[in-house]
């Protein structure tokens, strides 16, 4: 098993892109708490949020294998259910999300485009400024992309609320985390 200093190696190794990293750096603390809240083994699910766009430079031309060639280049390092979660986040594999931990990470990889969605639509610079009804608010709004949407809701799955799942993402979050544009 793979330890957190091993992992952000990977990540500055593997992914090029900062905001991708700080991408995948929110949603692992989204999993993180989600797994706590869920008396779920934090540290893989926190592992699971943390790589799961480590083959971001390598599938992006062809999306269809994203995850996919991550789950390859984890094999002997995480836990089949983190490599499964990793395979099925991105609907356009085909891996269709099946355990509580699959479902969490399309919820928690989602949910960060509309945090950052909403910060952007609110001129909201800072994470702790951001609260539940103003999420709500960008989720119903017709320009919202779908697939986001949909992702967001599978939250319902893993038996929490929309609401809920907004305040524990919102907490996991650094307070101190600005978003703009280049986050987008």
């Amino acid at each position: 098993m793979l330890s957190k200093q091993e992992t952000l190696q990977l990540l500055s190794e593997h992914v090029s892109d900062g905001k991708k990293r700080k991408h995948m750096i929110a949603v692992s603390a989204i999993m993180k708490k989600l797994a706590k809240r869920l008396q779920m083994n934090t540290e893989n699910w926190e592992l699971a949020g943390l790589l799961h766009d480590l083959n971001y430079d390598k599938t992006i031309n062809d999306m269809s294998k994203h995850g996919l060639v991550a789950s390859k280049m984890l094999e002997g390092k995480l836990p089949e259910e983190c490599l499964h979660a990793i395979r099925a986040h991105d609907h356009r594999t085909g891996v269709k999300p099946e355990s509580l931990m699959d479902k969490a990470l399309v919820a928690s990889d989602c949910v960060w485009g509309l945090i950052i969605r909403t910060a952007l639509a609110t001129s909201t610079e800072r994470v702790r400024q951001i609260e539940v009804n103003m999420l709500k608010e960008t989720l119903r709004d017709k320009s919202f992309p779908k697939f986001l949407a949909s992702g967001i809701t599978m939250c319902r799955e893993i038996n929490l609320t929309i609401e809920e799942f907004f305040r524990l993402a919102l907490k996991s979050l650094p307070k101190d985390w600005t978003i703009d544009e280049s986050d987008l």
